[in-house]
């Protein structure tokens, strides 16, 4: 099984992807969705990749660069997360680092390829997202790639002085196809 698309391919983490995780885990302006609230050091970050070579059994993680098939330039990450092997199933996070790489169908390949890998190679049984009320995009993504919206979590997230609400969707095959 090939990690890609006419347009992109999902690839491991490298060492010398140091610098542009960096850049990406320290933007300010994407920690709200990311669930972050302080800065990654490069130290950090360059232990979490000597570690990211290790399967998905080991870390109960996997992050994959999205990188562009024609020019090799990465467009951002995707991950499976809180893994759970005895009940097979995992959580998504997807980012598309650059507003000008948005929009332009490289987050719904890359979920698409993801899916496929997750259910048919890993045989997990279903994925998870948690997407704030009122991210659109992202929203709009997962459910037109299947997932489910099963319930909500009020005021869950805080945001300055105000709460948002967190949505929890679900993809399993077969169920919700």
């Amino acid at each position: 099984m090939e990690l890609e698309t006419k347009r992109i391919r999902l690839r491991a983490l490298e060492p010398n992807d140091l610098e542009l995780l960096f850049q990406w885990e320290n933007n300010m302006s994407i920690w709200e969705s990311s669930n972050t609230i302080t800065p990654f050091s490069k130290d950090l970050l360059e232990q979490y990749l000597g570690q990211a070579h290790q399967d998905i059994y080991t870390n109960k993680q996997l992050r994959l660069i999205i990188e562009r098939k024609d020019d090799r330039r990465p467009l951002g990450t995707i991950d499976l997360f809180d893994f759970e092997p005895r009940h097979r199933r995992a959580g998504v996070g997807i980012l598309i680092a650059d507003e000008q790489d948005r929009k332009q169908g490289f987050a719904k390949e890359a979920l698409a390829i993801l899916k496929d890998y997750a259910i048919n190679v890993l045989g997990l049984h279903q994925l998870h997202a948690h997407i704030s009320e009122d991210n659109t995009e992202s929203l709009g993504l997962f459910l037109n790639a299947g997932f489910i919206v099963i319930g909500t979590k009020k005021d869950w997230l805080q945001t300055g002085v105000t709460w948002k609400s967190q949505l929890f969707l679900q993809f399993i095959p077969n169920v919700h196809a």
